[in-house]
């Protein structure tokens, strides 16, 4: 039995749709910049933001959506796009939603509003698709989009379910961006992943859908899932290792599965703080990847929390099918200690493969594989 991916979709504020968001890299685009007075925070940040009046009247009409919140129309509008005309209902299906925060922002107005818990926003979106099994919730910090998909992979491989909706998200609030800007760990730039003169990460919004599938027969456009896995250093609550012990260790799992040469790059998490950054570069080195191509999305997108690992795997998808290596947008000159092979201008691959690569508040450290058209 294998395991594809039936169908991708994706929102940004660079637009709509996996193929739209691929052509908007290729042309270097961001919607990053500085945000005075968003939220009512007395200091501005750099990030990259959904128009929510432009998404609230699109989805006006969606059945169902007085009940919804803006989080969870926009989970399920993914959903509806990546799957087409397949039928979610069937007891063979699984929902896995993947959010970091999800309605967190509903609290500052009633700290009692059920909405706020995500297994809430996961039956209102399994729901909406008629689906009556108990939808799962995916909340690991910066992990969570990789996880998930790691979870639906187990789930599938169990023989639980033949099908995994995974879907991620998240809407930035003023109790988010004022709890990064607690850690001082905000640029007050566009964030420069891996670069010399990083210093720090930028927020953004978006939402991605992932379905995962059993099946017997692997075709050439297919994308197969090849290995996943997830460790904890249990380094420090918001501090990664600094010897990139869990990300190592991911790494060397996922090595098991697929060889260093069959991979077009690895996809790295890339948040342009400092000690993300370092860590990274030892655990890549670590693992014997030194000279493999890395990148990372951040300098497009920003860190969009639950939603990063589920869009970064999509984009990981779509250059691979165009024969490319997305750019590092920000990254002029080498700032780790640890030389990596940072991709810097569009470059052609004919691998298959891929890696993606997220670490995250905790210790968590996750990855995944995925190669296309499977085995050779």
């Amino acid at each position: 039995m294998n395991i594809v991916a039936r169908g991708t979709y994706m929102v940004t504020p660079l637009g709509e749709g996996s193929g739209s968001n691929y052509e908007a890299l290729c042309q270097g685009r961001s919607e990053l910049k500085p945000r005075p007075g968003a939220f009512g925070l007395p200091e501005t940040f750099v990030g990259s933001l959904l128009p929510r009046d432009c998404w609230n009247e699109k989805l006006k009409d969606m059945p169902g959506r007085d009940g919804l919140t803006l989080f969870e129309a926009l989970c399920i509008y993914c959903i509806s796009q990546a799957a087409g005309n397949a039928d979610l209902s069937d007891s063979g299906t699984i929902f896995i939603l993947s959010s970091t925060k999800g309605n967190v922002d509903l609290l500052e107005t009633n700290p009692d509003d059920p909405r706020a818990y995500l297994d809430w926003s996961a039956r209102k979106i399994a729901g909406h698709f008629g689906n009556g099994n108990t939808p799962v919730s995916v909340s690991n910090a910066c992990v969570s989009g990789v996880c998930a998909q790691l979870m639906a992979a187990r789930m599938i491989r169990s023989g639980q379910y033949r099908r995994a909706v995974v879907v991620g998200g998240d809407l930035l609030s003023r109790f988010i961006v004022s709890g990064f800007q607690s850690f001082k760990a905000l640029s007050p730039e566009v964030c420069k992943p891996f670069d010399a003169n990083r210093t720090g990460l930028n927020l953004g919004e978006a939402f991605g859908a992932i379905i995962l599938e059993a099946t017997d027969h692997v075709g050439e456009s297919d994308w197969v899932y090849v290995a996943s896995s997830n460790h904890n250093d249990a380094n420090h609550i918001s501090g990664p290792s600094r010897t990139g012990e869990g990300s190592y260790r991911v790494l060397r799992d996922l090595l098991k599965h697929v060889d260093a040469t069959e991979l077009a790059f690895v996809n790295l998490h890339g948040t342009a703080t400092n000690y993300n950054d370092e860590m990274e570069s030892i655990a890549v080195n670590r693992a014997g990847l030194a000279q493999v191509p890395v990148n990372g999305l951040k300098g497009y997108f920003g860190h969009t929390l639950g939603a990063a690992g589920v869009i970064e795997t999509i984009m990981s998808m779509q250059a691979v099918d165009h024969g490319a290596i997305i750019p590092t947008r920000g990254f002029t000159g080498q700032g780790t200690s640890r030389k990596l092979n940072v991709t810097d201008a569009p470059r052609a691959t004919d691998k298959k493969a891929f890696i993606k690569l997220l670490s995250g508040f905790g210790g968590s450290n996750a990855g995944i594989c995925f190669r296309k058209g499977g085995a050779e």
